[in-house]
């Protein structure tokens, strides 16, 4: 009899599980630490922050050179118009002219020729041009109309041998079957009479020096020692355009 009430009473009880008290609580597996991925964004994170320094530290260490924007020919000068300013690194090993000091180079002349877009350094330029690789330097003396009006250092021009009407017209040279024939096709004068100078057109030779190839210098001097070189300006490359 008591058994049967026992059961009779276990029957009554509702079917849902008992919730586990909070003291029964299954434990927390404890997370699982990756220690590789955690030096890894430290890394990173340094590498950032010391890149972000660099570029400071080069942003700082950067300054304003001059640039030429036309070809500068030898014995030519620089002018507000062929030149630019740029920033580059600075580098102590590197004659750089700084754009503050344009106003100086404008008073050298460019001892090679200067290709344009050519960052410029200090030893491109000095007091006299020089003669490039493969040039020679010759000096004229040319007595008014032998030379054009206005002849500019920088400016390319012809040199003719011409026979020589005067005193020397028996000379060898003037003899010799070249006369009015081109000596040099090309050449570039690299200097002019100064423009204080006392000489008087047709009163007084005037000195001029012109950087030709090394295989035509013998020939022009020849014949200006003899008086028979006339200069033509060749047309589109004098330093005016």
């Amino acid at each position: 009899m008591k058994i049967q009430e026992r059961t009779g009473a276990g029957q009554g009880r509702s079917a849902a599980p008992a919730q586990p008290s909070v003291g029964d609580r299954l434990p927390t597996p404890p997370r699982e630490r990756k220690p590789a991925l955690a030096a890894l964004a430290v890394l990173l994170i340094l590498v950032g922050a010391l890149g972000a320094t660099m570029l400071v530290l080069q942003a700082g260490d950067r300054i304003e050179v001059v640039k030429v924007t036309e070809e500068i020919p030898v014995g030519g000068k620089v002018t507000d118009s062929d030149v630019t300013s740029v920033m580059v690194a600075e580098d102590s090993a590197i004659n750089y002219v700084k754009w503050s000091q344009l106003g100086t180079l404008k008073t050298l002349k460019a001892v090679t020729t200067i290709p344009k877009d050519t960052v410029v350094m200090g030893q491109m330029f000095g007091d006299e041009a020089g003669a490039s690789a493969g040039k020679t330097l010759v000096g004229l003396s040319l007595k008014a109309g032998q030379f054009p009006a206005g002849i500019k250092v920088g400016d390319t021009v012809a040199a003719y041998r011409v026979a020589d009407g005067g005193s020397r017209g028996n000379s060898s040279a003037s003899t010799s079957g070249n006369s009015d024939s081109v000596l040099v096709d090309k050449a570039t004068v690299t200097n002019v009479p100064k423009a204080d100078s006392d000489e008087i057109v047709g009163s007084a030779n005037s000195a001029y020096t012109l950087a030709v190839d090394n295989d035509q210098a013998a020939a022009l001097a020849q014949a200006a020692a003899n008086s028979q070189v006339v200069l033509v300006l060749v047309p589109g490359n004098n330093s005016s355009n």
